[in-house]
Parts: C-alpha cells; structure tokens; sequence
C-alpha cells in the first residue's frame, strides 16, 4: 500500500499533476516515422560511381551510337504504322536529353566522391610526409652525437701511435738507466 502511494505521489508531483513517465536514457529512442523514403547516401553513391564510370567507357559510345543508327534506322525505313518517332524524331532527342540531364549529375556526383577521396589521401599523405621528416630529422641528429663521440672515442690509429711513444720513452729511460748504471761501475 505504501509503495502505491509513493508511485503514485511521484508521478503526480506535489502540485497534484499527472506527468507522463520520464523516458529512460539508457535505452536507445524508438523509430520515428520518416516521411520521406531513407536511403544510404554511401550505396547511391557507388551506383552513380559505376554508371559514371560506364558513362565514360568506349562501350557506352558504341552501344549508344548502335541504338541511335538502329532508331534512326527503323523510324526512317520501316513501314508508317510501326513507327514511333517521324522525322524530326522529337522522340530520340527527349530521350538523349534525358539521358543527359542524368548522366551530368551523376558524373558531378562521382567526381565529388572522388575528390573527397583524394583529399583524404593528400591528408594522409602530408601526414606521412611530416612523420618521415621527422624520423629523418632524428636520425640525423643521432648521426651527429654518434660522429661527436667518435671523435673523442680512441681509434686503433690513435692507440697504436700511443703505444709506440710509450715504447719508445721506455727504451729511452732504459738506455738512460743502463748508462747511469755503467757510469757507477767506473
């Protein structure tokens, strides 16, 4: 009974008002209804890619210019009753007009894919770039401390003409003692 009243009393508020149920935030929101049709822009814009790129295809000039002699052909030869389109074939030039009215868009609409494209490339590219830079910025320094602390690091060259100076003022002071030595004998 206690719990009801609390239920109750927490839905109505202390003014006495009935408020609707506060929505959890931890559940995801339900579909709404759309009016216009959802489509995936992603999916529409592979299929403008790919008429695009049959658009720009030496099939599409043949096959485009075969159905032309063909309409042309049969609208000028066949018999008047089969006929679709006499003449001036305002018929063929609706359809090629058409053909056009959508082809530029979707050719615009590829190009922009395309653009966007390689300006992530680009991106990625200067990003390369600059990591590169500074790797070999790196290294060179390192080349450098490693060239400075050569320079104080003793060579072989450097021993062994430390060696043969030491040798040789050792046999300096031998002949100097030997001498001293037979000078005391006398």
């Amino acid at each position: 009974m206690a719990g009801e009243e609390r239920s109750k009393a927490a839905s109505t508020g202390a003014s006495g008002i009935v408020r609707p149920p506060r929505t959890r935030l931890d559940l995801p929101r339900s579909p709404r209804r759309r009016i216009v049709p959802e489509y995936d822009p992603e999916a529409f814009g592979r299929f403008s890619e790919r008429i695009a790129r049959f658009l720009g295809t030496g099939r599409f000039i043949v096959w485009m210019t075969l159905i032309i002699i063909v309409w042309l052909a049969w609208n000028i030869l066949a018999p008047k009753d089969l006929r679709w389109d006499e003449y001036p074939f305002i018929f063929l030039t609706l359809m090629l007009s058409l053909q056009a009215s959508y082809a530029a868009p979707l050719i615009l609409l590829a190009q922009n894919r395309q653009d966007d494209r390689d300006r992530v490339t680009h991106e990625q590219d200067r990003k390369q770039n600059e990591r590169s830079i500074a790797d070999t910025e790196y290294l060179s320094r390192e080349i450098a401390a490693l060239r400075m602390g050569l320079g104080e690091v003793a060579t072989r060259d450097w021993i062994r003409s430390e060696l043969q100076d030491m040798v040789r003022d050792m046999e300096d002071r031998q002949i100097l003692l030997t001498s001293e030595s037979d000078e005391g004998d006398r």
